[in-house]
C-alpha cells in the first residue's frame, strides 16, 4: 500500500480495530476436507444502518465518509448478500489541498459474514484506482480485475467487510493491554495488521457522551504510524460496536474521524446521559 488519503487511512483503522477478535477455526484450507460455509449469530448490524463521519486534518476540516449497508437482490452460490458502501470525499474548501473522491462496495455473505466481492474506486490528489477483488471463498483464492490469482485463507476479508465481520464478534473476554494478529487481503497482498486492546473510556464528542471500548491499532509501522499509541480508535461498548472516535498522528500531521450521525442501528447505543 503505496499512497494512504484521509479514507484509506481512517477506514482501515477503524477495520483492523475491531477485526483484531475475529481470527477464526473455519480457516482450514486443508483440500481433503468438503469446505463448510461458516454461519455467524450476527445481531450488530442490519440493512439501512448508515454511519456518517467528518474528518479533519490537522486544525481544518477535511472531509466526511458514510458507510451504508443495505440489501441486494443479487446472491452468490445461491447465498443471500448484503452490499455494503463506504464513500469518502473532501470537502470544497479542502480540494485545492487535496482532493478525494473514494467509494468502496463489498458483497458479504449475510449467514458467514465474509466477502465474495470487493469494488475500489479512488480519485487521490489526482492519483487514480480501480481494483476489483471476486473471492472464491470455499476455494481458496481471489481473482483481481486483471484475472490474477491469489491464494488467500477461508474467510478472508477485505478492508471493508472485515469491519462489520468484527463487529459480530464478542469482545468480554478481552483484556487490557492484550495484542492481535490478523489477516486482510489489501492491494494484493495478504496484509499482516496488529491491535493491542487499550480497555475502556467514557468518550464526548459533538453528538453526545458515549461508553467505548479503546484500541491501538498499527497499519504499517514506520511509514505512515511512528509508535504503537499513534492510533486510537473508540468503539461503542455495545452490541452495534460502531467507532465513534478515531485519532491518528501520522507523518505529515494529524487525522481526526468523529460520528457524526447514525440511522437504523440494530441495537441500543451505549450513549451516556
Amino acid at each position: 500500500m503505496k499512497r494512504f488519503a484521509l479514507f484509506n487511512i481512517t477506514l482501515l483503522l477503524i477495520s483492523s480495530s475491531l477485526f483484531a477478535f475475529a481470527q477464526s477455526s473455519s480457516n482450514d484450507t486443508s483440500p481433503e476436507k468438503e469446505y463448510s460455509f461458516r454461519k455467524i449469530n450476527n445481531t450488530a448490524f442490519k440493512a439501512g444502518e448508515i454511519l456518517e463521519y467528518k474528518l479533519a486534518y490537522g486544525f481544518m476540516n477535511a472531509g466526511v465518509a458514510k458507510l451504508e449497508v443495505k440489501n441486494t437482490p443479487q446472491k452468490v452460490k445461491n447465498r443471500d448478500l448484503f452490499h455494503i458502501v463506504g464513500t469518502g470525499r473532501s470537502i470544497s474548501a479542502f480540494d485545492w489541498f487535496f482532493k478525494v473522491r473514494d467509494r468502496y462496495e463489498t458483497y458479504i455473505d449475510q449467514e458467514g459474514i465474509f466477502p465474495w466481492l470487493f469494488i475500489r474506486r479512488i480519485n487521490e490528489g489526482g492519483y487514480k484506482k480501480a481494483q476489483d477483488y471476486q473471492f472464491f471463498q470455499d476455494e481458496g483464492y481471489v481473482k483481481n480485475e486483471d484475472n490474477e490469482t491469489y491464494e488467500v485463507p477461508h474467510g478472508i476479508q477485505d478492508m471493508l467487510s472485515a469491519f462489520y465481520y468484527a463487529r459480530t464478534i464478542d469482545f468480554s473476554n478481552a483484556k487490557k493491554g492484550d495484542i492481535f494478529i490478523f489477516d486482510s487481503f489489501v492491494d494484493e497482498e495478504i496484509y499482516p495488521l496488529r491491535i493491542r486492546y487499550a480497555g475502556t473510556k467514557k468518550i464526548k464528542i459533538g453528538m453526545g457522551k458515549f461508553d467505548c471500548m479503546v484500541f491501538h491499532p498499527v497499519v504499517q509501522e514506520g511509514r505512515i504510524f511512528e509508535d504503537d499509541n499513534d492510533l486510537t480508535v473508540y468503539i461503542t461498548n455495545d452490541k452495534n460496536k460502531i467507532p465513534v472516535l478515531a485519532k491518528a498522528k501520522v507523518l505529515v500531521g494529524s487525522i481526526r474521524m468523529e460520528l457524526t450521525d447514525y440511522k437504523n442501528l440494530a441495537n441500543p447505543v451505549a450513549k451516556v446521559d
